[in-house]
């Protein structure tokens, strides 16, 4: 978490790059081996690699324009953070929220920052243990979020 996405951008970026590199060098190994095929074997082959690139370019398309995006809670949470300040989100809604965002990262295995994990110690409470109990019982995020959702309902009245 501490990473704010950095390290799976850099990964993404590079597995987009050694694709393209790969389409590209793939149309260049034809080229150099057009004398050796015949005729339909080369645009068959062409048409393939040409084919991947055209799908490399839309997915790269959606990429950039968020229709395909990485999860990132951390955005949510600082749009909470956001939110708190400006007077959108009550500060026991937003606790309760916040415990249960940096506990369902835990539980993914994300390394929390010192700060999280002080404000996890002094924020749990009966809602996490429920939390942290049917999360662990359904094992289904849907589930758990609906658990949150119904809870998110109860504290508004």
């Amino acid at each position: 978490m501490a990473s704010r996405g950095t390290t799976e951008t850099s990964k993404l970026k590079q597995n987009l790059e050694e694709q393209l590199d790969r389409l590209m060098q793939q149309l260049q190994d034809l080229e150099e081996c057009r004398e050796e095929l015949d005729a339909d074997e080369y645009e068959e082959t062409k048409k393939e690699t040409l084919e991947q690139l055209s799908e490399f370019n839309d997915s790269l398309k959606k990429i950039m324009s968020g229709d395909m995006t990485l999860v990132d809670e951390l955005s949510g949470m600082q749009l909470m953070d956001r939110d708190l300040m400006v007077g959108k989100l009550a500060r026991d809604l937003y606790t309760q929220q916040k415990v249960e965002i940096l506990t369902a990262l835990r539980k993914l295995g994300e390394k929390l920052t010192g700060d999280d994990e002080m404000f996890l110690s002094a924020n749990a409470g009966t809602a996490l243990s429920q939390f942290e109990r049917v999360s662990t019982d359904l094992g289904s995020g849907d589930k758990v979020f609906a658990l949150a959702s119904v809870e998110v309902e109860k504290a508004k009245q």
